[in-house]
């Protein structure tokens, strides 16, 4: 399978902005991420990063934060290596 970069904007609810779920993502799953920009705030957190690792591992990701009500958005610039 390929490896991939995907760059996604994250929204995180208030009841998300305090978990480590970023860390808890990158633990369960093959993947490195690179944090591109980040606003948090006491009540929402808003995150650009970058996913690398192989397809399914990122799609796992993915779903993974959608579970935890995490609004996934991927950004049309993503790349493949």
């Amino acid at each position: 399978m390929a490896r991939i970069k995907k760059q996604l904007d994250l929204i995180f609810p208030g009841e998300q902005v305090r978990e480590p779920v970023i860390y808890r993502v990158s633990r369960e799953y093959d993947i490195v991420f690179n944090i591109r920009r980040a606003k948090v705030t006491e009540t929402t957190g808003e995150l650009v990063l970058e996913f690398e690792g192989e397809e399914s591992e990122v799609e796992k990701a993915v779903e993974y934060l959608a579970g935890k009500g995490v609004k996934v958005q991927p950004l049309p610039h993503d790349i493949v290596e």
